[in-house]
């Protein structure tokens, strides 16, 4: 009878997620995810299969802690709802952002958030190649939403008011628009931008008639 296992597949998501967390991609490695677990480099090889499986813990991680309500009968609402969890699961994390865009996943902690959101978008009526571009664009908002508010040129960091004030000495008339996005920026919050921008996105996705 084979020895149980030392470590659940939860405990090394966990823990190649909060290295990500600290210190970036970069400072996920075999040898520092069996310090964080306080066991050998050897031993990570029994669970995780190199560079790829590293990176696999860490987007299971992500999209694992997407939630999201039952269906509630408003297509747009339950899209809205799938959109939302992914985006606040993947805003959390952003120095996976750059895997979540990437890399290529069959996880089932993965694939449950698309399944969610293609079924919410199928209820609109549409199938086939329309399902597809709907689920395409919404999936790009989520990330690129997030990735646009937390590494963009207006990004939401330590070095906000110092880009802030950058912008503001910029030409005034070369650049008026980026001037008045900054200051808007200054004053908004990200749930009330994700909510518009989703406002936005499915008045362009209008229910299809059978």
């Amino acid at each position: 009878m084979p020895a149980p296992r030392k470590f659940t597949r939860e405990r090394l998501q966990a823990a190649a997620l909060a290295l990500v967390d600290a210190a970036g991609l970069d400072g996920l490695t075999m040898r520092s995810l069996a310090t964080e677990l306080g066991t050998g480099p050897m031993t990570i090889y029994n669970y995780v299969d190199g560079r790829d499986g590293l990176e696999q813990l860490v987007t299971e991680a992500v999209m694992a802690s997407a939630t999201w309500p039952d269906p509630s009968g408003d297509w747009r609402a339950d899209v809205h709802a799938v959109a939302e969890g992914m985006w606040r699961a993947v805003r959390a994390h952003p120095h996976a952002i750059p895997l979540i865009l990437t890399r290529r996943s069959f996880d089932l902690p993965t694939l449950r958030p698309a399944e969610a959101l293609v079924r919410a978008l199928a209820r609109s009526g549409r199938s086939g190649t329309e399902l597809l571009v709907a689920f395409r664009t919404v999936s790009a908002f989520v990330t690129g939403f997030a990735q646009a508010e937390l590494a963009g040129p207006l990004s939401r960091d330590a070095d906000s008011a110092e880009t802030a004030d950058r912008i503001a000495e910029l030409d005034h008339d070369e650049f008026a628009g980026l001037r008045e996005i900054a200051k808007a920026a200054a004053r908004s919050d990200p749930e009330t931008e994700f909510t518009d921008g989703m406002r936005v996105l499915l008045a362009g996705l209008p229910e299809k008639t059978r």
